[in-house]
């Protein structure tokens, strides 16, 4: 035991610096972030903090990197933390990677020199990626044409409506030859580790994940989300399957005897395995989901509410427009922050006309052949 006139002493934690031995690189390999007004930090952080700690457990610089803006002035984070930039919009070198990092309002961030720059560095070699929905900028500017990409499942819906000729994935990321896109969060964290292996070999990746605690290195092959029974709290592989299909089929809805025979059950089976583990019907369930779906193409993309109202399924946008209130004690329009009268804004129809005590109670669904018991 200690006595108290032994003076304390303290031991320093083990160093992570040059743990791992690579030979000497000429050069290090350079990665421009690119940040957008009210930019996601996580997403940032996530993928800049592997370079830094590969740097460090290595003893050397494998990495370099530098902050870019419109102006090459600060920028503000969406949580409100401002970052100090090195560079605007100059000139690149065909080695090194851009990374545009993305978050709220991407669509008003991504201005026309940003998308003229993008277009600029890829025709000169430049790679260049998306964190977070800083894909929606790289698809922009026209540089995912024909390419694999993903997005934040949160934005997808309007990501493939605004993107036909991308082919969206619901990966954490996807490296497509020199176009790398993340889903956001930490899913930037697993591309980095992805090029670090790439570059120097799985151990020296494994260690940077080491230092991040961080045990679970997911790959381009795994899904943004949690499986279906783990969101629904519910391992029910029958009632897994229906909901899938519900999801996969927004536009064209199946119909509940349709998606019953698909499992081999009844309408009415259907129907009491939802009320047991959902609390709802199988038809208000899958309302829900689309209703969700309108809801995001209406807050991320300027679609017409008529269009969005056929985009998710719905025959009539007064239908529409009456399970959207019911729902979410709001019309589409107003939603958006908008106003109009029918005729306006390519033919919209206006929920002002639809009288208030006109409801829907969400168990209505446009089946045009098939009715549920």
């Amino acid at each position: 035991m200690r006595s108290p006139s032994t003076p304390r002493t303290h031991t320093r934690p083990a160093s992570s610096h040059g743990t791992v031995r690579l030979p000497p690189i000429e050069r290090p390999r350079r990665y421009i972030f690119l940040l957008l007004d009210r930019m996601t930090m996580m997403a940032f952080a996530s993928a800049i903090e592997p370079l830094r700690l590969a740097n460090q457990v290595s003893g050397q610089k494998l990495y370099d990197w530098k902050l870019a803006s419109e102006d090459g002035q600060d920028v503000s984070c969406s949580n409100g933390v401002t970052l100090r930039v090195d560079m605007g919009l100059d000139e690149v070198t065909r080695d090194d990677t851009v990374l545009v990092c993305g978050g709220i309002d991407v669509t008003e961030a991504t201005t026309k020199p940003i998308l003229n720059w993008l277009r600029r560095e890829a025709r000169r070699g430049a790679a260049i990626g998306g964190l977070c929905t800083g894909a929606w900028a790289v698809a922009r500017a026209g540089l995912l044409d024909g390419k694999r990409a993903t997005i934040h499942w949160e934005n997808q819906d309007s990501f493939a409506e605004d993107f036909e000729e991308v082919r969206l994935a619901k990966s954490v990321f996807v490296i497509d030859g020199n176009r790398l896109t993340t889903a956001g969060g930490t899913a930037s964290l697993d591309l980095m580790l992805k090029l670090i292996a790439r570059d120097h070999g799985e151990a020296m990746a494994n260690t940077v994940a080491d230092q991040l605690i961080y045990n679970s290195i997911r790959t381009d092959q795994d899904s943004q989300r949690l499986s279906i029974p783990t969101r629904i709290g519910v391992r029910h592989p029958k009632l897994a399957q229906v909901i899938g299909r519900m999801e996969a089929n927004i536009e064209d809805p199946v119909s509940p005897a349709k998606l019953a025979e698909e499992v081999g059950m009844s309408t009415r089976q259907l129907e009491r395995l939802f009320r047991r583990y959902l609390n709802r019907s199988p038809k208000r369930y899958y309302m829900e989901i689309r209703l969700q779906k309108a809801r995001n193409l209406l807050m991320q993309t300027e679609m017409s509410v008529i269009n969005v109202a056929l985009a998710c399924g719905f025959a009539s946008p007064s239908h529409f427009s009456k399970c959207y209130r019911a729902h979410y004690q709001t019309t589409p329009y107003r939603e958006r922050g908008t106003s109009g009268a029918a005729g306006e804004a390519g033919g919209d129809y206006d929920p002002g006309l639809i009288p208030e005590d006109d409801d829907c109670d969400l168990t209505g669904i446009d089946f045009p052949e098939e009715k549920f018991e």
